[in-house]
C-alpha cells in the first residue's frame, strides 16, 4: 500500500487496537508547570551507538556532521548513561521513567505488563498528536500498536535491514517494507510531519534499528570507510596485564558470542575490523536521516519550536577487556551518545557535565510540553541543564546500573553497579568471582581494578552501602526471573582462548589438626 494512503487513513479515523485505549481512565492528570511552553518535540533514537562514534568527539574517521552540528549549536550531554544496557529494558525505561526493577521488562523476551504507563499517553491527554516510528522491540515480539501513539509505524523483533518477508506494521495493517530500514523509517516520519494537523503541538519517537547487528549501511555508504585504518583499544590484547584483577567471566567471556575471539560465533561475514566499518558506515545512514529531519523542520518554520533529542539506547565495546556487545556494567557499554537542540531555546554550545540517563528522558520530555512528570517516575527532568537554568534540586551525583543474568546469552552475569563522577563499583551476583572498582579519573580505560587495594576500602564500602541504599529506597531488591528455554549462545571456538584460573588470593592451605 502506498505510504501516503496509509496515513490519510490513519487521519480519517483508522482505529487502532482496543490496547492503544488501555488505562486511558485511570491516567493520572498532570499538573501543568506554570508558565511553561507547549514545544514540539522529536526523540530520535538508535540502536547501540556508543558515546564516542561521532566526529565531535574525536573519532578519526566516521562522518557525522549533523550531530556535530547539533553539538556545536546545541548541547552535549558529557556524561550520558543507560540504567540497564540491553535493548528492550533500555528502551522500557525511556518510555516509562522506570528502573528495570520496576518496569519489569529485564531481557528482551519479557512481556510488558498491563499496568505500565507510557509517557505519550499524557501527552496525549494534554492535547498532543503523537507518532511512533521504528523499532520498537520490548514487550515480546509484536508490532502492534502501543499505547500513547496516535499513528504507529513499526516492525517485528529486531527487524531487518532490507526488505524481508515480515514487513511493516502501519497502524495495525501490514504493509511490506519496500527499502534500506533507516531511509524508510525517515520516509515515514517525514510523511507523518507533513500530514498532522499543524494547528497541535506534536511528539515524534523515531526509533532506527540501526546501528545493531548484522552491521549493514545503506547500499549507498557500503565501503565508504574500507580505506581506514581501525586502531582497536590496548586492552584488547590477550595479556596478563590487560586482565590482572578482572573478574574470570570477563576473561571466559572473549571466546563467546560476545568476544573477540568468536565473535558472533562466526555468523557475521568479516573480521572485527571489517564489522566495524560497516558499523561506522551504519552511523553515517543515521546521521544522514537526522539531517533530513532537521531540514524538515526548517522548510516548515518550526524549528525554534521544536526540541530534537538524539540519544543511543546502549553503548557497545568493540574490543575493550577483549569483548563486544554491551551488558556489561563499563563505560563503552552504559555511556551513549545523547544531544539537545533547539534554537533559542537550548543553550548553543553547551557541554553538560552532569550524570544523565535514559531514566530521564519521559520527565524530560514532559516538561518540554509543560507538564510536570508524576512523582512515580523514578528519573528527573534534564531540561533545566540544557538550557542553563539550573535545577531546583542539587542534580544526582551517581547512577544506578543493573543488568540481570539471561539464559539465552550466559556469558554475562547479574551485576549491580554505581557511577559517580570519579568512581565505579560494579557488584555480581551468583556467580563465584570478583567485583569491581575503579578511580575513573585516574583509570578511565578501567584497567586497575581497586576492589582489593587497602588504601580504597573506605571508598568500596561507602559505595557498596550507598548501591543497596538507591537499590532499597527505589524497590529493586527483588530480581525478576524468566523461564529458562534452552541452552543459549554458549559456544566457545576450540582455538581461541582457554578458561581462566581462579587468582592467587583465594587459595589457602588446608590446616591439619
Amino acid at each position: 500500500m502506498n505510504r501516503s494512503v496509509v496515513l490519510l487513513a490513519g487521519f480519517l479515523g483508522l482505529l487502532l487496537p482496543s490496547s492503544a485505549a488501555w488505562a486511558a481512565d485511570a491516567l493520572p492528570v498532570l499538573e501543568r508547570i506554570e508558565g511553561g511552553g507547549r514545544m514540539n518535540v522529536v526523540f530520535v533514537l538508535t540502536d547501540d551507538h556508543r558515546y564516542d562514534a561521532m566526529g565531535f568527539m574525536g573519532h578519526p574517521f566516521v562522518k557525522t556532521p549533523v550531530m556535530d552540528k547539533m553539538a556545536r549549536e546545541g548541547a552535549h550531554f558529557k556524561n550520558a548513561f543507560v540504567t540497564t544496557s540491553l535493548c528492550s529494558p533500555s528502551r522500557a525505561t525511556i518510555l516509562t521513567g522506570l528502573y528495570m526493577h520496576n518496569h519489569g521488562i529485564v531481557d528482551n523476551n519479557r512481556p510488558a505488563s498491563e499496568d505500565l504507563i507510557y509517557f505519550p499517553q499524557y501527552l496525549q491527554q494534554a492535547g498532543y498528536q503523537t507518532a511512533f516510528v521504528g523499532k520498537w522491540h520490548f514487550g515480546g515480539h509484536s508490532d502492534d500498536p502501543r499505547p500513547g501513539f496516535d499513528h504507529w509505524v513499526s516492525f517485528k523483533g529486531q527487524g531487518e535491514y532490507f526488505p524481508g518477508q515480515n514487513g511493516l506494521n502501519v497502524n495495525g495493517r501490514r504493509v511490506p517494507q519496500t527499502g534500506y530500514i533507516t531511509d524508510e523509517m525517515t520516509d515515514y516520519a517525514l510523511d507523518w510531519l507533513t500530514t498532522r494537523d499543524k494547528d497541535r503541538p506534536f511528539f515524534l519517537y523515531l526509533s532506527h534499528k540501526a546501528v545493531h547487528d548484522n552491521f549493514s549501511p545503506p547500499p549507498r555508504l557500503m565501503g565508504k570507510y574500507e580505506n581506514e585504518t581501525v586502531e582497536f583499544p590496548a586492552t584488547m590484547a590477550n595479556t596478563k596485564e590487560n586482565y590482572e584483577g578482572k573478574p574470570m567471566w570477563v576473561y571466559n567471556q572473549r571466546n563467546s558470542w560476545h568476544g573477540v575471539d568468536f565473535p558472533y560465533h562466526g555468523q557475521q561475514k568479516g573480521d572485527l575490523e571489517w564489522i566495524y566499518k560497516r558499523y561506522c558506515e551504519a552511523v553515517t545512514g543515521v546521521d544522514e536521516s537526522l539531517g533530513r529531519v532537521m531540514a524538515r523542520l526548517r522548510e516548515e518554520g518550526i524549528e525554534r519550536d521544536t526540541l530534537v533529542i538524539y540519544m543511543g539506547d546502549n553503548g557497545f565495546l568493540w574490543g575493550e577487556h577483549g569483548l563486544i556487545d554491551k551488558r556489561n556494567a563499563y563505560e563503552e557499554s552504559m555511556r551513549v551518545p545523547l544531544l539537545a537542540y533547539c534554537p533559542g531555546f537550548v543553550e548553543a554550545g553547551k557541554t553538560v557535565e552532569g550524570l544523565v540517563a535514559n531514566l530521564d528522558i519521559a520527565a524530560t520530555i514532559l516538561e518540554a510540553c509543560g507538564l510536570r512528570a508524576p512523582e512515580y517516575m523514578d528519573g528527573r527532568s534534564f531540561l533545566g541543564l540544557a538550557t542553563g537554568h539550573a535545577p531546583a534540586e542539587p542534580w544526582r551525583d551517581s547512577v544506578l546500573y543493573e543488568y540481570y543474568w539471561e539464559w539465552n546469552f550466559p556469558q554475562t552475569p547479574t551485576m549491580f553497579a554505581l557511577r559517580t563522577d570519579r568512581y565505579k563499583l560494579i557488584l555480581y551476583h551468583g556467580i563465584w568471582d570478583t567485583d569491581e572498582l575503579y578511580d575513573l579519573q585516574e583509570d578511565p580505560r578501567e584497567t586497575r581494578n581497586l576492589i582489593r587495594d587497602p588504601a580504597h576500602q573506605r571508598t568500596r564500602n561507602e559505595l557498596r552501602t550507598w548501591l543497596y541504599e538507591k537499590l532499597k529506597a527505589t524497590g529493586g531488591m527483588q530480581i525478576p526471573l524468566n523461564d529458562k528455554l534452552g541452552d543459549g549462545n554458549n559456544l566457545r571456538e576450540k582455538s581461541g582462548s582457554g578458561e581462566a584460573k581462579f587468582p592467587d588470593h583465594i587459595f589457602r592451605e588446608m590446616k591439619g589438626e
